[in-house]
């Protein structure tokens, strides 16, 4: 990590690369998404080089982050570094304390409960939910904050009969976390295979 955060430095000095200088946090946004997004594909295609490849081009966003951060004297990669590592040993204490948590579904319940008591301000629920999630994922995100549970596949098509379409489109996420599936995932995969089709059917 070390000297990813070297060379970013060198392309930031003042005879450094001019793209890169002129960035900021915040023009930065799109490619953290697009990056992330990258990834996520690459993980999907199940292509270990690939993954490796794209996974660094995250880790570029973290070191160009800290770079900038670090320019502005705000903070450094190494708080990066340590609020991470911090917050994974705070919400493992079956790991590295004395907690007993033998099933996913109880470090689950740990996590859950020691992150509502490390004091953050509370915030309302879709202020909690990132907004720069995709919105399939965003929504059943909001809906297990909510509690949200699906009705019936009759309460779906009633909604799709009278052209209410973004509430038949809430309806269905419900309908993929009550089958534990991923409503972005699901239709993600989906896409590819309608690419896959269209790519041998020009």
């Amino acid at each position: 990590m070390e000297r990813l955060l070297e060379v970013m430095r060198r392309l930031r000095a003042p005879d450094g690369c001019p793209w890169d200088k002129a960035q900021t946090h915040q023009s930065l946004r799109p490619y953290l998404l697009e990056e992330a997004a990258e990834a996520v594909d690459a993980i999907g295609r199940g292509n270990p080089q690939e993954m490796a490849e794209e996974l660094g081009d995250v880790l570029l966003q973290v070191a160009f982050h800290s770079v900038i951060a670090e320019q502005e004297g705000s903070f450094s990669y190494p708080e990066v570094e340590q609020h991470i590592v911090n917050k994974l040993i705070r919400r493992h204490p079956h790991v590295f304390g004395d907690v007993r948590a033998d099933t996913p579904e109880a470090v689950t319940a740990n996590w859950n409960a020691i992150k509502a008591a490390e004091g953050k301000p509370a915030q309302p629920i879709c202020d909690q939910v990132p907004r720069s999630l995709g919105a399939l994922a965003r929504a059943a995100e909001i809906q297990k904050k909510l509690g949200t549970a699906f009705n019936s596949k009759a309460d779906l098509v009633e909604s799709i009969q009278q052209g209410q379409i973004a509430e038949a489109l809430w309806k269905l996420v419900a309908w993929c976390r009550q089958e534990k599936l991923n409503p972005e995932i699901l239709l993600r995969e989906y896409c590819e295979q309608m690419c896959l089709q269209a790519a041998k059917n020009p």
